[in-house]
């Protein structure tokens, strides 16, 4: 028997329900070309939903604050947290087509299939992570879309909508384009929806979404409590924390007469990278009092400020626990031109959280490829991105720790938590070189510097940099 539309509307409040209830954050996708139907279906749909925990996202032509970002930044901006519902009406599909159709470039480095990756990899990084994304593709017949134009046209208030339409279907192939995505294998496959019966077509958007909640919620009862233990092997050797600290020196002179050249030429670099529209992440991970607070401040000492964030991570806030990992750094990300620093960053997946047993072992082991793909995207957007882990040993760890806590101007950098992470010096070590390993990467690589010698580490970092840049701005 063929349920009516208030059943079926009343079925999906009630999963929806459950599914707030659960936290489990719910992405629908509708796509089709402009006069489909697709807008009849989503108002369809946002009216069953509950307006309390659910947002329409509506995907419009790029503004040219949009092409400052990266491609996927507003989707990352505006990811809905734990039990709550996005309806996006056109997506980052919508927006692909429309980037590729009028080869935008302002905020895209490479080849288009570069990005096509990235809305992959973007998908599958959500799904990793608890997002249910529900594709629903609307179909229509040419005469169909001519036949709501023509209505539209016929009608002096609404006839502006039927040129754009029209224009719109002139100037794209959005269902040629479409079809490389609908026909691709995924993960997160779509649903079509024929909308030459508008009654059959709500029917069917309203069972697909029915049918995969109800599945999504019976996998989540029959979950098992996941493994949390990290993974440490016993009697570690490091492999290239080790440094001969002794021999990673700059005497003061020496860094004095260095240090004025390299912040004038990091100045300089900062004002040709604003000019060619060129973003920049730095990326400080390290020991505890390794130096990296420190660092950054030589880095920037010289720099223009309005042209440069400095983000300091923390623990996360229940706002950002509610939400992918990544997003609390997806959002930071600077814009064309200007210079994000990261004092900590979301490493912190695959090293407190392991560490600490705040990530499962599946949790931080995927984060690797997750995080690698984030980057990429960042890259494929047209980032520079470096990334610093510094290191020392632990006696000197130790030195800095009891430095602080005699002198009265410090003692605020040092927490009880300082000392408990010492304490677990040997899992940090395993768990850093794990992450050099496992993410270095051509386009975003790990430089782990000696941080006995803080003059050292910051003459060395700085030359990083500055080389990175001037091989970007040299292509």
């Amino acid at each position: 028997m063929v349920e009516t539309d208030e059943i079926l509307e009343n079925r999906i409040g009630e999963m929806t329900r459950k599914t707030k209830e659960m936290g489990i954050p719910l992405m629908i996708v509708i796509e089709g070309a402009p006069a489909s139907g697709k807008s009849r279906l989503s108002n369809a749909l946002y009216m069953a939903l509950d307006a309390k925990y659910t947002d329409f996202m509506a995907t419009r032509p790029p503004r040219d604050i949009d092409l400052r970002y990266p491609f996927l930044q507003r989707y990352w901006n505006h990811l809905p947290k734990n039990g709550d519902i996005n309806i996006h009406f056109r997506s980052w599909y919508a927006q692909y087509i429309e980037y590729k159709t009028n080869d935008v470039r302002e905020n895209v480095k490479v080849d288009y299939r570069e990005i096509r990756q990235d809305i992959d990899h973007f998908e599958q990084s959500l799904m990793n992570n608890g997002y249910e994304i529900i594709k629903l593709y609307v179909q229509s017949t040419e005469e169909v879309r001519n036949r709501h134009i023509e209505k539209l046209r016929a009608n002096p208030v609404l006839k502006w909508k039927a040129e754009e339409f029209a224009e719109r279907l002139s100037k794209i192939d959005y269902e040629n384009e479409m079809k490389q995505f609908l026909d691709a294998p995924t993960d997160c496959p779509w649903t079509v929806i024929d909308f030459e019966d508008k009654g059959g077509a709500i029917n069917t958007l309203y069972s697909t979404i029915i049918e995969r909640l109800e599945k999504r919620v019976k996998k989540e009862l029959r979950k098992e409590t996941p493994k949390v233990d990290g993974e440490f092997t016993a009697d570690y050797q490091p492999e290239f924390f080790n440094f001969d600290f002794e021999k990673e020196k700059i005497r003061k002179k020496k860094y004095k007469e260095i240090l004025p050249d390299l912040q004038s030429r990091m100045r300089e670099i900062q004002f040709q990278l604003y000019e060619q529209k060129i973003p920049l992440v730095i990326v400080y991970e390290g020991m505890d009092a390794a130096g990296k607070g420190g660092n950054i401040k030589r880095i920037r000492e010289r720099l223009d400020p309005t042209g440069y964030t400095v983000n300091a991570t923390g623990a996360p806030t229940d706002m950002e626990q509610a939400h992918h990992y990544l997003w609390r750094f997806a959002i930071d990300t600077p814009r064309s031109g200007h210079i994000g620093f990261f004092d900590r960053s979301w490493y912190g997946r695959v090293l407190v959280e392991r560490i600490e047993g705040f990530a499962s072992n599946k949790e931080w082991k995927q984060a690797y490829e997750e995080i690698n793909h984030f980057e990429k995207s960042l890259y494929n957007s047209g980032a520079i991105i470096v990334k610093f882990f510094l290191s020392l040993d632990k006696d000197e760890q130790l030195e800095r720790f009891n430095d602080r806590q005699d002198d009265e101007d410090k003692q605020w950098k040092l927490t009880d938590e300082d000392w408990r992470n010492r304490e677990k010096w040997d899992l940090y070590v395993q768990a850093g070189e794990d992450m050099v390993r496992q993410t270095s990467t051509d386009h975003a690589p790990w430089h782990v510097i000696a941080g006995n010698n803080k003059r050292y580490a910051r003459i060395t970092a700085l030359r990083k940099v500055i080389e990175a840049c001037e091989a970007r701005l040299g292509e």
